[in-house]
């Protein structure tokens, strides 16, 4: 064999290898085939999931891959779609925007998937947001809170609350039940998500007449917050505003308690899943406040049978995140068995993804975080759920209704 042949198989070989570690078939539920139109030859239907396996916030990700897998197996033992199986296509993007990008067009183009679950974290999934409006493929990120996340185009959705009106009503909990008349905020300057917090946060403080002594910025991957949080102590603030994901939170309130700050520390939904930090001393966010999208103390059926079946498959019980991603495979199986209903076959094509994405936005559905119908915007109208952490233990301080 000639030189140049070997050296193109070895290069073909290296690059099949690259694409099989990111993104790859991980439905136990689904058998194993080429790609045809968005299914296989066994008939499954393909479906997308992109979510951070690895990294600082796979705790975010494993959860969101576990429920929607939960669903899936669910759906496909109930018959699927017209007996066809709904099969997973499963990739890690490891919370960074450039590997969400290539997850998706791998998805897109190689895998030709009917539609996509995710991304789960804001940044990777603003540039997905993006590209998927040019292809107008039918995406639900059960998770991803920035408002622009759905202005690039008709076929982005979300099954979360979104960060304005989280941050809204972070302020308002600190002003109204916690009777807080001056406020800091320590925040990611080069995060979307945090970023946005910051600013709804402090907007909402102004309205209400809540004083911001202290706004500090720092940089990803920061893990020395000292020199922020003496400023934040000194100007004494009643509550302090941490718009950021949990392991971050942990790092910040540990140094702050350390710093002999007393105040109230307030979270976002980022926030959930700082009690499950292996070897953390959670004694540090007693008294925490943060805003959440689901009670597990919520009495209502669909809550109820997804907590028991979760805790039976993973043994643990499920975090916002896992149910938000469970209502997503939700909405987007029920909108993919409306198309199917009227017709539509369904698969990797124009006619398909638009019937998708109409049956979508007609959602009116009851899921484990609430009733879910979509707005012009593509957001739900839904609650924001208040935990505080006393005890150890999440507790379900409040209820705010809003958009």
């Amino acid at each position: 064999m000639k030189r140049s042949r070997i050296v193109a198989l070895m290069l073909a070989a290296a690059l099949m290898c690259t694409l099989l570690a990111g993104c790859g078939n991980k439905s136990e539920t689904s058998t194993s085939a080429g790609p045809s139109a968005g299914g296989s030859s066994s008939g499954a239907i393909k479906v997308g999931v992109i979510a951070p396996l690895t990294g600082d916030v796979a705790v975010y990700g494993t959860a969101v891959k576990n429920a929607v897998q939960l669903y899936t197996d669910q759906f496909n033992e109930k018959g699927g779609v017209d007996g066809k199986k709904i099969e997973l296509v499963i990739c890690d993007d490891k919370g960074d925007p450039t590997e969400a990008i290539n997850a998706y067009n791998k998805l897109v183009s190689s895998d030709q998937v009917a539609a996509i679950l995710g991304p789960v974290t804001s940044s990777p999934t603003l540039g997905v947001a993006q590209l998927s409006a040019k292809d107008n493929i039918p995406c639900i990120s059960g998770t991803a809170t920035h408002p622009d996340v759905t202005k690039y185009g008709k076929n982005f959705f979300r099954a979360c609350f979104l960060d304005p009106f989280q941050g809204h009503t972070m302020a308002t909990v600190a002003k109204n039940d916690l009777k807080a008349t001056k406020a800091a905020i320590i925040y990611n300057t080069s995060d979307a998500y945090s970023t946005g917090l910051k600013d709804t946060f402090t907007e909402k403080a102004k309205e209400l007449g809540l004083n911001i002594v202290a706004s500090e910025g720092y940089a990803k991957g920061d893990t020395d917050f000292n020199a922020q949080l003496t400023n934040i102590a000194n100007a004494k603030a009643d509550v302090l505003f941490i718009p950021d994901y949990y392991n971050t939170a942990y790092l910040i309130c540990s140094q702050a308690k350390k710093l002999g700050y007393t105040g109230t520390f307030l979270g976002v939904d980022g926030t959930d899943g700082v009690m499950e930090i292996q070897g953390a001393d959670t004694s540090v966010f007693d008294g925490m406040y943060f805003a959440n999208h689901y009670s597990a103390a919520d009495t209502s059926a669909v809550v109820q049978d997804f907590l028991t079946a979760y805790q039976k498959q993973f043994n643990q019980q499920p975090n916002a995140l896992a149910a938000l991603g469970y209502d997503s495979a939700m909405i987007m199986y029920n909108a993919i068995s409306t198309a199917a209903k009227k017709g539509t076959d369904i698969g990797a094509n124009a006619a398909s993804y638009q019937a998708i994405i109409d049956a979508i936005k007609a959602t009116d559905m009851d899921c484990v975080t609430g009733h879910i119908t979509f707005d012009a915007n593509n957001n739900p109208v839904k609650q924001c759920f208040i935990t505080k952490i006393a005890g150890g233990k999440y507790t379900l301080f409040k209820k705010y209704s809003g958009s």
